[in-house]
């Protein structure tokens, strides 16, 4: 492949920003080359990039943005969050879409997708996300989960997961109810405790305001001004999709969120969420939002992992 070499000089000097824009032993610098594929070195504040002729011409504009950034400390995950915005962000400055009442002051969709899926969240009492894992469905959906808690517009979240191992069998869990889904419930937990402190969140569950339900526990309620996620989706079965969907009562929302290419049900079952995907396309006032690789806000290596098994996918579905 063609290699092409750029200079950049970063003006004006300052060694503080340079400091801050490069890290403790230029790792921000690495997880630059990483993410866009091109090989960096320096003197002082002369660059030498190294690459195929878009990364390198790419990698320069990123370091000019992060170095205008650097006036503060850049973290890694500071860099790695501004890829993904650089990734998608035109070169007009756009919209960073609907601010969410959260302690995340920070908060906001990364790529247009996860704008327009918080957007589709707001605007619609059923919304569907399916994507590759890393796209922020979950921790966006809870996002949007404690907004409405916060500005009152529901009275609870409720979040719902099937009990499916990943191709594991973990046998009996001891302890009550709720000892038994927290394995299988953590992603939101952890979403929660960053979202509203750790503090505020196990108050909320003492009153109830947060609830847990295991998928096969929602059968014969109807859940009123509530905000419910069901996480994983892909592992429901056909009738136990149809069963949560008919759960939403009045003044609720639903987000219903997984990965197709994840399914964790035994072989021959089909995926609730792949069917639902089908037969609900059609219906108004359902919102589909469907992510792609692109999207992924993760370690830049999380995004060509999904992207090799992708490809490695659709060789197998080839016709011979």
């Amino acid at each position: 492949m063609k290699t092409k070499t750029l200079e950049l000089v970063l003006s004006p000097l300052d060694n503080q920003r340079l400091a801050n824009l490069c890290g403790a032993l230029d790792e921000n610098l690495r997880q630059i080359e990483t993410a866009l594929d091109v090989a960096i070195s320096r003197r002082g504040e002369k660059f030498t990039l190294k690459g195929e002729p878009g990364q390198a011409a790419r990698a320069s504009d990123a370091l000019q943005k992060f170095y205008d950034d650097a006036r503060r400390s850049l973290t890694v995950d500071d860099i790695q969050l501004g890829l993904v915005e650089f990734r998608q962000r035109p070169q007009e400055e756009e919209d960073h879409g609907p601010v969410l009442a959260t302690r995340r002051s920070d908060l906001r969709g990364r790529t247009p997708r996860q704008r327009r899926y918080i957007q589709d969240i707001l605007d619609h009492d059923l919304t569907f996300a399916i994507g590759p894992a890393g796209t922020g469905k979950t921790y966006l959906a809870v996002a949007c989960a404690v907004d409405a808690l916060e500005r009152d517009v529901v009275k609870r979240i409720v979040l719902v997961r099937p009990a499916v191992e990943a191709g594991e069998r973990l046998g009996f869990l001891p302890g009550d109810l709720a000892q038994k889904v927290d394995p299988y419930l953590r992603p939101l937990y952890d979403a929660l405790y960053d979202l509203m402190g750790f503090d505020k969140v196990q108050r909320l569950f003492e009153r109830g305001a947060i609830e847990l339900a295991p998928l096969a526990y929602m059968r014969g309620r109807t859940l009123n001004h509530s905000f419910i996620i069901l996480d994983e989706a892909q592992n429901t079965t056909p009738e136990q999709m149809k069963m949560f969907l008919t759960r939403i009562g009045f003044g609720s929302k639903a987000v219903v969120n997984g990965d197709v290419t994840q399914v964790d049900l035994p072989r021959g079952a089909k995926s609730g969420l792949i069917e639902a995907r089908r037969i609900l396309a059609e219906v108004r006032g359902i919102a589909f939002c469907l992510f792609q690789t692109e999207d992924v806000v993760r370690h830049p290596l999380v995004q060509r992992i999904v992207d090799a098994y992708e490809r490695h996918h659709d060789k197998q579905e080839r016709p011979r």
